[in-house]
C-alpha cells in the first residue's frame, strides 16, 4: 500500500461514516487523525507531521474575519425570534391583495428580504411555511408550486450578502489562492476578500429572484389553477405599513452599504448589525430579555457546529496533503479533457452531486481546500470561481435525499402534502438555480461587473 492509496481510503471511510450519520466535526477529525497514526507506523507520515496541527487550530481560531460568522447568526435570530419577519409577510401579503399568484410573489420577495437580514436558511423556510402554507392550501394553490417556492425563497440566504456561505468560503478561497501562488514559485497574496464576494453575488442573487418570479408568472399564465388569488380583505397602506417594511430594508442597508462601500469590515458590518437588529425590536417593542437569551443560546450553538467542522476539516486536508492526496488529485485533473474547462466541469459536477448527500459547510471545508489550488493554478479568475462554487452550494439545500430547506419543510407541513410533493416542487427551483450557473459561467461579468465598478 502507497500513501496515496492510503489518502483514498481515508477520504472513501470520511464519506461512508457521513453518509450513515455520525457527526460531520467528529468524523473529519478523528478519521484523519487515526489514518494519520497509522501512516506514521508504516513510514509514509513523519510522527512530526502531527505537530503541525495545532498551528492549523490556531490560525484558524485566531481569524478576524470569522467573528461575523457569530454575530450575522445573532442578528438573524434576534429577527426571527422578535416575530419581525412574521410581521414583514403579512404586511407584503395585504400589499399584493388580490393579485393572481399574489402569495407566491410575497413569498419569493419576503424570502429576498430576509436573506439580506437573517440569513438563516431553516429560520426562514419555517416562518414562510407556517405563516403561507395554510393559506395557500386553503386557496388551492398547487401543493408542489407552495412546496417549491418556500423552499427555494427560504434558500436565497446563501448567495445574497450578507451570507455566511461566502464569508466561509472567501476564508476557505483565500488559503486555496495561497497555497496555488506557492506551489508556482510565486509571492502569496489575498487577491479575493468577503467583500469582494458580497460584490460579485449580489447580480446573481438578483437574477436567481428574477427568474424565479419569472417562473411564477409562467404557471400563473399557463395553469392559472395553480396559483389562484386570495379572496381577502385589503387593508389599506398606513404609516405602521410602511415602517414594518422600510425598518428591516434601513437595516440591510445600513450592513451591507457599510461593507460594500469600505466604511466597515464584514466582522464589524456584522456587529453592526447585531445591535441595529435588537435597537430594531426595541422600536417595535417587540424586545425582551427572553428573546435575548434564546438568541445568545442558539448563536452559540450554532457557531460551535461551524467552527468545530471548521477545525475538524483543516486537520482532514492536511492529513490528505501530507499521503500525497493532492499530487495525485493534480495528475488527475490534468488528464481530464478539456483542461481548464473539463477541470472545471468536473469540480461543478463533483460539488452538485454531494450536495444531495452532504451540506454545504462540509463540501466547502473537505473539496475546496484540496482542489482548489489545483484549479486556480490554471490561472482561472479567483473571484468568479468563489461566486461559481457558491451558487452550486445553493442547490445543496434543494436535492433530495438530505437537503436541508427540505428537511425544515417537512417538518413543518401537513400530512396532505406529500414527501414526493415536496421533491417534485423543489426540482424547477434547482434547475433555475442551475441555469444561472451556467449563465454565469458563459458571461462571468455578471459576478464580476459589480466587484469591478465599485473598486
Amino acid at each position: 500500500m502507497t500513501a496515496e492509496i492510503l489518502s483514498i481510503l481515508m477520504f472513501a471511510t470520511t464519506f461512508a461514516f457521513l453518509l450513515f450519520g455520525f457527526p460531520v466535526a467528529f468524523t473529519l477529525a478523528g478519521t484523519a487523525i487515526l489514518f494519520a497514526i497509522y501512516a506514521s507506523f508504516a513510514n509514509f507520515l513523519s510522527a512530526d507531521f502531527l505537530a503541525l496541527i495545532p498551528s492549523k487550530i490556531f490560525g484558524t481560531m485566531t481569524n478576524e474575519l470569522l467573528v461575523a460568522v457569530p454575530l450575522f447568526v445573532f442578528m438573524g435570530l434576534i429577527l426571527e425570534k422578535s416575530r419581525i419577519a412574521e410581521e414583514l409577510l403579512e404586511t407584503v401579503a395585504n400589499l399584493f391583495g388580490k393579485i393572481k399568484g399574489g402569495l407566491g410573489f410575497t413569498v419569493i420577495i419576503v424570502g429576498t428580504l430576509l436573506a439580506a437580514s437573517t440569513g438563516i436558511v431553516g429560520a426562514t423556510v419555517v416562518t414562510m411555511g407556517l405563516l403561507t402554507l395554510p393559506t395557500m392550501i386553503k386557496w388551492k394553490y398547487d401543493k408542489k408550486l407552495a412546496s417549491g417556492l418556500i423552499c427555494a425563497s427560504g434558500t436565497l440566504g446563501q448567495i445574497i450578502p450578507p451570507s455566511i456561505v461566502l464569508i466561509l468560503l472567501s476564508d476557505v478561497l483565500q488559503g486555496a489562492y495561497s497555497q496555488s501562488q506557492l506551489l508556482q514559485g510565486k509571492i502569496p497574496s489575498n487577491p479575493i476578500s468577503t467583500i469582494d464576494l458580497f460584490a460579485g453575488a449580489i447580480l446573481p442573487g438578483i437574477l436567481l429572484v428574477s427568474l424565479y418570479c419569472l417562473w411564477q408568472i409562467i404557471i400563473i399564465y399557463f395553469k392559472p389553477d395553480y396559483a389562484p388569488a386570495i379572496n381577502s380583505k385589503k387593508k389599506p397602506f398606513t404609516l405602521k405599513t410602511l415602517n414594518i417594511i422600510l425598518l428591516p430594508i434601513i437595516l440591510i442597508v445600513l450592513v451591507l452599504g457599510s461593507i460594500l462601500l469600505g466604511i466597515a469590515t464584514p466582522t464589524e458590518a456584522a456587529s453592526i448589525g447585531a445591535v441595529g437588529a435588537i435597537v430594531l425590536t426595541i422600536l417595535k417593542k417587540s424586545f425582551s430579555v427572553e428573546i435575548l437569551k434564546k438568541s445568545a443560546l442558539d448563536t452559540t450553538k450554532i457557531s460551535s457546529m461551524i467552527f468545530l467542522i471548521l477545525i475538524s476539516a483543516k486537520i482532514f486536508s492536511l492529513v490528505f496533503i501530507g499521503l500525497e492526496g493532492r499530487e495525485m488529485l493534480t495528475l488527475f485533473i490534468n488528464q481530464i479533457p478539456g483542461g481548464t474547462v473539463g477541470a472545471m466541469l468536473f469540480l461543478m459536477i463533483l460539488i452538485f452531486f454531494l450536495g444531495f448527500f452532504l451540506d454545504f459547510i462540509q463540501i466547502i471545508f473537505t473539496i475546496i481546500p484540496i482542489i482548489g489550488p489545483i484549479l486556480l493554478q490554471m490561472d482561472i479568475n479567483p473571484l468568479w470561481f468563489g461566486i461559481m462554487i457558491a451558487v452550486n452550494l445553493q442547490t445543496s439545500f434543494l436535492t433530495p435525499p438530505f437537503g436541508f430547506a427540505l428537511f425544515y419543510f417537512r417538518g413543518i407541513a401537513p400530512a396532505s402534502i406529500k414527501t414526493t410533493d415536496i421533491y417534485k416542487g423543489v426540482m424547477p427551483f434547482v434547475a433555475i438555480q442551475l441555469i444561472v450557473l451556467l449563465l454565469i459561467a458563459k458571461f462571468p461579468q455578471i459576478a464580476l461587473w459589480l466587484p469591478e465598478i465599485l473598486y
